[in-house]
């Protein structure tokens, strides 16, 4: 599913946890409040508040009631293992497909990725 495609709470859910596995949130560290977030990402406040639940429901926020959100201990790696089976499962086999469909060796693209960091 591309992302433009992908329901709008699902890609805030995305925001989040990237921002969690960057370190951005760490393990600890309160949530903006659902009002805060929507407001930075022009969303809905009930879509924030869906994507929230989400990472509630996976066990990977702690809600103390009247305060807000934190991230639990160990989520950044459970987010991070989840991550990349997920890009193993979905993603990736497109993106091989790709690369034997243009013929790109294993030498181009460490090439292409030296010229992207130089």
């Amino acid at each position: 599913m591309s992302t433009a495609s992908r329901p709008v709470y699902l890609r805030l859910r995305d925001l989040i946890a990237a921002a969690i596995i960057d370190g951005r949130y760490p393990e600890g560290q309160m949530l903006p409040s659902v009002r805060a977030f929507a407001a930075e990402q022009g969303a809905n406040p009930l879509t924030v508040a869906k994507a929230y639940q989400q990472f509630q429901t996976d066990g990977l926020v702690e809600v103390q009631r009247g305060v807000g959100m934190y991230v639990v201990r160990g989520a950044a790696e459970k987010l991070r293992r989840a991550e990349c089976e997920a890009f193993l499962a979905e993603e990736w086999p497109e993106i091989r497909g790709r690369i034997e469909r243009l013929g790109l060796s294993l030498g181009e693209l460490m090439a292409a990725q030296g010229k992207q960091t130089a």
